[in-house]
Order: C-alpha cells, then structure tokens, then sequence
C-alpha cells in the first residue's frame, strides 16, 4: 500500500481526508492493525511544546523622521543585535534585561508583542548623512512593525535527555532544578506525540515542510542547529538520545500568546516554549508502522548531570511510559520524574493542526530538501586551541 503527496492532498482539498492526530492513529492501530490503519488514515498530525533556548525574532522597526542607523538597541531593556541593516534587529529569546537580569528577558519582549501591548524602544546610532539621527526613544506594538518573522534555530529535538544529578547540591539546569543524590528526574519531549519521534528517519518532514509554528502556519527552514542523525537508534529507527532538530520560520503577527510563552529558570536563564505541529502524509506501512509507536514503544537515556562535563555518564533507558507513570529506577533506586514541556498543550497543538487540515485544508509539502541523514556529519564539539596550535 502506498499514497502519493499528491493523492493525499487531494483529498484534503477535496474534504475527503481522514485526519488523525499520533494518539489517535496509535490506538487504531492497536486495534486493527498497522496496514488497516495505514490503508485507512491520510495525515498524522504531531505536536510539542516545550522550551527552547534557541529562539527569536528577525524585526524591522521602519525608519524615523529623520532616519536613524540603529547601532545599539533595547527592546524594553533588553538587548537586540545591531548588527544588521539600520533599521532591521534580531532579538534574542534568552537575552536577559540590562536592569531586571533574567527575570525579563528578550522571550518576554516577544511575549508581550503577542500579546498587544507596546514596548519601549531605545536606539543610538553613530550619525551618518544618510542617518543622521544619532538616538531615538519610542514605544511599538506588533502591528507597528512591518516585519516579524518568528525564527526558531533549534526545535522539535528528537528524543533530548533524561536528566538526573548524583552530586550532592542541587544543579539548576535548562532541564529544571536538579535536585542532589539522585532526589528527581526531568525530561523534555512529548513522546509519541513528538514531530520526529513520528518520522524517525526523516522521510517526510524536511526543508520547506508546512507545518504549525505558535499558532502561526510555518515552515521547516533547515536542519536544527546540533542537527545529530548519527545517534544510536533502537529496533524501530528510533535515536535513543539527543537526535536531529528542525529550525522554523513563521509570521510572529499570525502566531498566537496561547502556543509561544516565555520562563525563567531559576538560577539559569530565560526560555521560550514554543508550539510545533507537524503534519506527517501516511505513504506506506513502514510510515505508519512508526506512526503507530506509542510511549511504551519509545525509550530515552537518563544522563547525569552531576558530571558536569560535556560527555555526561549514560545511566540507562527508560521508556515515555515509564517517565510518564511519575517514577523510574536506575540502578535498584526509584527516582520521581517530572516533565519540563506539556503534554496537555502538545495535544492541543495536534488537535488544531489536525482541524487546520479538515476544515480549513491546509495542505503539505513535501521536503524541497531533506534533512541530513544517518550516516553524514554529526555534531562537531568546541575544542579549546592556544594560538600556538593552531
């Protein structure tokens, strides 16, 4: 059995699609089987929602009367980059407040743009005769900017770790608060819901790929930053630790407050959740055979964060099922876990994605690209080099 990209949006275009969201799909699955389930379903919708520190916003401001070349800039005092054009900024997720430190950062800037409300912008610049402007103060909304592209470099992270910490002193980690002698355990991953935990061997999802970015409809722009598809994988194709990533591009002005949402964590920095949907085409069996897995079928590594290197101690595999049941047991001791990302979210994030198609056909595309494949480079790590070796 095989569907085309193009019979199945047909089909979609015409109303006829049969939606179904990873859940859903898995327990038809179970019920009659893999090929019933694959000859009977047209679209797979995903999602997740979790943080993701690698997250911003490409803005233009427009030009002042008379022009500015802004050089340094704050966006409620938080620092953007003023490295690009005079009026053109990135602004940074986790950048923190010159005044409030992370308690406010450059998500939270993003967060109330979404959210309508107007944010003070300060600029200075050098004078130019084309600029000559040399400061400005001022105050804009989302719907004052002529652009705001939300730009996601690292997302959807396939199958990221399992953190526990052995030392003695509590560790305060991008995974939450590590609690000492093995006290918790945090994870960050929607499971079977999980983009491409659904599509392993990324035959579908690739660069150019329509898919639900905050709320906004987007695309997969390339690979992720930290883009590894040479991790270990189990029986099924499955990475069992940190695999492949996507980055996004999207409207920020059609995205929605309800699937972006900036944090802090304690004692480490500012965050952004941002919502991923992705729609995943039944072509074959093989497809849906990995659409079918579910929690039970999928397992992650538990590493020690107490090791605080960057090859931290693997401890073992435990499954979404097992994280998901509030407890896990590495080496005889029972260790209470607890998810950093929503899984109550991620499923509404698959159910609008899924009503996105049904109602209001929102066709796929397929990959113009595909992402990286097993067996081509992997992550390369910072080495430290004196002058002298180089």
């Amino acid at each position: 059995m095989t569907k085309s990209w193009e019979e199945i949006n047909a089909r979609i275009a015409s109303g006829e699609a049969v939606v179904m969201t990873a859940e859903e799909f898995a327990v038809l699955a179970a019920e009659d089987g893999v090929s019933a389930a694959a000859r009977t379903v047209d679209v797979v919708t995903t999602g997740t929602f979790g943080p993701m520190c690698s997250s911003g916003v490409f803005l233009n401001f427009g030009h002042s009367d008379p022009p500015i070349k802004m050089a340094s800039i704050t966006l409620n005092d938080v620092p953007a980059s003023g490295g690009l054009a005079a009026v053109d900024t990135y602004l940074g997720a986790t950048e923190p407040s010159v005044t409030r430190g992370i308690e406010y950062g450059g998500a939270h800037v993003i967060e109330d743009l979404l959210r309508g409300r107007a944010v003070r912008l300060k600029a200075t610049g050098p004078g130019t005769d084309c600029y000559p402007r040399t400061e400005i103060d001022t105050y804009v909304t989302l719907e004052d900017l002529n652009q705001a592209y939300l730009f996601n470099p690292r997302n959807c992270y396939q199958n990221y770790a399992v953190a526990v910490n052995s030392g003695d002193r509590a560790l305060y980690t991008y995974l939450g608060t590590l609690l000492p002698r093995f006290a918790n355990a945090t994870y960050s991953s929607a499971g079977a819901l999980s983009p491409l935990l659904n599509d392993p061997t990324y035959r579908a999802i690739g660069v150019g790929t329509r898919c639900f970015v905050a709320g906004a409809p987007g695309y997969v722009a390339w690979e992720g930053t930290q883009h590894n598809p040479n991790q270990e994988r189990d029986e099924n194709g499955v990475p069992v630790g940190p695999a492949g990533t996507l980055a996004f591009i999207a409207d920020l002005k059609q995205a929605s407050h309800e699937f972006f949402s900036a944090a802090t964590f304690e004692r480490y920095g500012v965050s952004a959740f941002v919502g991923i949907g992705i729609p995943i085409p039944v072509l074959d069996e093989d497809l849906a055979a990995t659409l079918a897995l579910t929690d039970a079928d999928l397992s992650a590594t538990v590493f020690d964060y107490g090791v605080q290197r960057r090859s931290r101690p693997a401890l073992g595999r435990v499954t979404y099922a097992e994280l998901r049941s509030g407890q896990i047991e590495i080496e005889g001791r029972p260790i209470p876990t607890g998810p950093i990302s929503s899984l109550p979210v991620a499923r509404r994030i698959a159910a609008e994605l899924k009503r996105w198609i049904t109602e209001h056909r929102f066709t796929l595309n397929p990959p113009l690209q595909p992402l990286p494949q097993p067996g081509s480079q992997g992550v390369k790590p910072l080495e430290i080099r004196s002058e002298e070796a180089i």
